[in-house]
């Protein structure tokens, strides 16, 4: 129990802190939908998209190769100058050529006009590979509250500037208040480019990562010794694949859409209405996929050091029983409650058209969830091909679903793409796990909780409700309810109810 109280104090800190970081940086979520309509967010809807895809080249398995490999102290200092080495230099390789070939990659997209933007997105994606491995240092080394930190700090400072650019320096060039500073303003402030700010917020704040991990980076050294590196690379290619069709299966969506979606389909949308609609009713499910992160953030070094524990299994079996509680109970509580955070995050009406593709989304990020915990068997065994077979059916199962359903029923498609291709990874990894690291999961109780979360969350689907003043405490009410009978179901394996 000892151990579980570990991981669930790690994961709450990761989890407690990356969620208060994330719903920090959600608050923009408003400001620009409140701005900007559809159309507008489209091209940045596609380049982050984009962006996913390319910071996993840019990393090429590294992380998870950092944690495989420099998990003894002796080793720590010569692995993580070796793969932040190779790191620093793939990403400045990658982002040269980007920067130089931007203007071509813009029209190749689609967007001809938006060649600065390609440029900035370098930068971002250059940045979030390279310090990607000293935040790995600091998960490795269990500095969690150094680790989340910096991560909240940054994202206060992308707030703070989407602030500045968007609505403080609109103001004074429009000569609300502070009109002394006009001129100043007007050195770098256009508003007919006023959308393309939300970007260059996140490169000036991606680049005071470097100065806040500067401890991490001062004493590191550029080196590269080939046979040290040939090992780490065999290790980390499969990871990379896994990584690309991972972000494959979770992108191909917001990346292809404009390209399947039928011209017209949406009745006085354009198809860039569409990509901004959805690329936006996407972040409701962003809570999900916190909760998933944290528990990875913390998990992922947890399941390296318990790996060749013989008491590992059952151990592995509690935390996938309680992981997929809380993710059943977090994806009953959203769904029932779009109404209320579309009102609150999702400001112009014409976003609320999305809403319907939401807990599909949801689902997936659940199942999704399932599998990274089932995954632990394939890197603990060191066959990590699995993993990439794996991702690579889903990565398929995605497009080919996109493929059908899109020009049948427009994003709605993407989403009911998106949750089978995650559902096939989860079904298949726990398959092959069984036959090579068995960890006796409680199926029975799995089944039962995502069926009894998946019915109460297609009921009230059926329940009209007038306005909010009534369908809030109504569903709140629900989802006790629900809560409740989980309490009940499970109140003999919590600690406080266990006699001593």
């Amino acid at each position: 129990m000892s151990v579980l109280k570990k991981l669930a104090s790690d994961t709450a800190l990761y989890g407690v802190s990356t969620m208060l970081g994330r719903l920090l940086n959600y608050l923009l979520v408003p400001l620009h939908t409140s701005l900007f309509l559809p159309s507008e967010l489209a091209v940045q809807v596609q380049l982050f998209s984009f962006a996913g895809i390319a910071l996993v080249l840019y990393t090429f398995g590294m992380e998870t190769a950092f944690f495989r490999y420099a998990t003894a102290e002796s080793d720590k200092k010569r692995y993580y100058n070796l793969i932040l080495s190779a790191v620093i230099f793939v990403s400045v390789a990658i982002s040269s050529v980007i920067f130089t070939f931007s203007d071509s990659i813009a029209a190749i997209i689609e967007y001809p006009e938006n060649g600065k933007l390609v440029r900035w997105f370098a930068l971002i994606m250059a940045t979030d590979a390279i310090v990607s491995i000293p935040f790995a240092r600091l998960r490795l080394e269990k500095k969690a509250l150094k680790f989340v930190t910096i991560r909240v700090s940054n994202i206060l400072i992308n707030i703070g500037l989407n602030l500045f650019f968007l609505v403080l320096c609109k103001d004074i060039y429009l000569g609300k208040y502070l009109s002394f500073l006009k001129p100043a303003v007007d050195l770098f402030y256009d508003p007919v480019h006023a959308v393309d700010y939300i970007v260059l917020a996140n490169v000036i704040a991606n680049l005071l990562f470097i100065p806040m991990l500067w401890r991490e980076l001062a004493d590191f050294r550029f080196v590269f010794n080939r046979e040290l590196f040939k090992p780490v690379w065999v290790y980390a290619f499969p990871i990379m694949i896994m990584n690309l069709a991972a972000v494959t299966n979770m992108l191909f969506d917001r990346l292809f859409l404009q390209y399947l979606l039928p011209e017209n389909f949406y009745p006085g949308r354009t198809t860039k209405d569409a990509i901004g609609i959805y690329g936006q009713c996407v972040k409701l499910s962003v809570f999900m996929n916190l909760a998933i992160q944290a528990f990875k953030y913390a998990a992922e070094p947890f399941f390296f050091s318990k790996g060749e524990d013989k008491n590992a299994p059952p151990v592995f079996a509690q935390i996938m029983k309680w992981f997929i509680i809380v993710c059943v109970i977090m994806w009953v509580g959203i769904c029932l409650n779009l109404d209320l955070l579309a009102e609150v995050f999702l400001k112009k009406k014409i976003f609320h058209e999305g809403l319907p593709a939401v807990p599909w989304l949801l689902s997936a990020f659940l199942f999704l969830g399932i599998y990274y915990n089932l995954a632990a068997w394939f890197k603990l065994t060191n066959k990590t091909q699995y993993g990439t077979y794996l991702t690579l059916t889903g990565a398929s199962v995605v497009i080919v679903l996109n493929v059908v359903l899109v020009p049948l029923i427009g994003y709605l498609g993407c989403a009911i793409a998106f949750a089978t291709s995650s559902f096939v990874m989860m079904s298949l990894c726990y398959y092959y796990g069984q036959k090579f690291y068995p960890v006796p999961y409680d199926l029975n109780s799995a089944i039962r909780y995502i069926l009894a979360g998946g019915a109460v969350i297609v009921a009230s689907t059926f329940l009209t409700l007038p306005n909010l003043w009534i369908s809030v405490p109504v569903h709140m009410f629900i989802l006790l309810l629900f809560t409740a009978g989980v309490f009940m179901m499970e109140r003999k394996h919590l600690p406080f109810f266990q006699k001593k």
